[in-house]
């Protein structure tokens, strides 16, 4: 978390829903939030979104960095997804060295995404400034 405490990607709480939505198995879904939890979206296992849900106050964002944002949690809940179908591998007795080859990521990979995305969003958009 930064310093402000609300920007960046909260996936302490992600998780598989419990119901299917339009065919899609439910196992195969993962959710991913902001951490101010103006933004959350659900993704398929490769990312792509099945639901996106915007508060009213992240609605005053300029688009082009809403949209960004959401593609960051589609990626990001995809790589949530991808360790916890690492771990249901090995858990169900995969060799390590299969799973390795099937270069799913890591917890820490995660980590690595989510301390970039908090880098980046506390950058400026612009060194311009209003006179």
């Amino acid at each position: 978390m930064n310093a402000r405490g609300h920007s960046g990607w909260d996936h302490s709480r992600a998780h598989t829903p419990a119901v299917a939505q339009d065919g899609v198995d439910a196992h195969a879904l993962s959710t991913a939030r902001s951490r101010s939890g103006s933004l959350a979206v659900v993704t398929t296992q490769q990312g792509l979104p099945v639901s996106v849900r915007i508060d009213n106050s992240a609605l005053a964002k300029d688009p082009a960095v809403l949209a960004g944002e959401i593609l960051r949690l589609c990626q990001q809940s995809a790589m949530a997804a991808g360790i916890r179908l690492r771990e249901q591998l090995i858990d169900s007795g995969v060799g390590r060295d299969v799973v390795d080859a099937m270069k799913l990521p890591r917890s820490d990979d995660l980590a690595r995404a989510e301390q970039l995305d908090d880098h980046d969003l506390d950058a400026p958009s612009s060194w311009l400034r209003s006179v």
